[in-house]
Formats: C-alpha cells, sequence, structure tokens
C-alpha cells in the first residue's frame, strides 16, 4: 500500500537538497586538498540517499522493491568495476 505524503514533507526534503547544493557550491571556493573529493563524496552520498529514499518510496515499501533497488546498484557497481578494470588494463 502505497502512503501519502503531505506537501510538507516534500517541501522539507526539497529544502535539504537545496542546501545540500549549495554547500556544495560553496565546497568549489575552498581548497582541503584531497579531502574535497572525499567531501563531494559525501554530500552526493547524502542527496542520492534523500532522493531514492523519499522521492522514489523506498523507505517503508515492500521487500520487493528493495530488493529491486538493491539489484540496481549492484548491476551499478558491476559495470563500474569492469569499466575500471578495462581501463587499468589498457
Amino acid at each position: 500500500m502505497e502512503k501519502i505524503h503531505p506537501p510538507k514533507f516534500y517541501w522539507k526534503n526539497c529544502a535539504w537538497l537545496m542546501a545540500l547544493l549549495a554547500f556544495t557550491w560553496g565546497l568549489g571556493y575552498v581548497d582541503f586538498g584531497f579531502f574535497n573529493l572525499v567531501v563531494a563524496l559525501f554530500i552526493s552520498f547524502a542527496k542520492m540517499l534523500l532522493i531514492v529514499l523519499f522521492f522514489m518510496h523506498i523507505k517503508g515499501s515492500s521487500r520487493l522493491l528493495h530488493l529491486a533497488a538493491f539489484a540496481g546498484l549492484l548491476w551499478l557497481f558491476l559495470m563500474l568495476a569492469l569499466t575500471f578494470a578495462d581501463y587499468a588494463s589498457r
């Protein structure tokens, strides 16, 4: 059964995404050296979690949908690993 969320729920998630976007933009003006990449990846992971869990309704859904989302992520990681392995072998 699909749960209906009030518009305030989506506006709050949108505000968090905009705050993370502003933080990412501001990070471009600060030099942390190697840690720029680490912080940027952490922020992008947080944005991905907000989108997948709340906008795509993975949170609170059936186990079958969780399995499908996990299979998609597993496929993505497999394709990236094969791509990087091909690049490294040349």
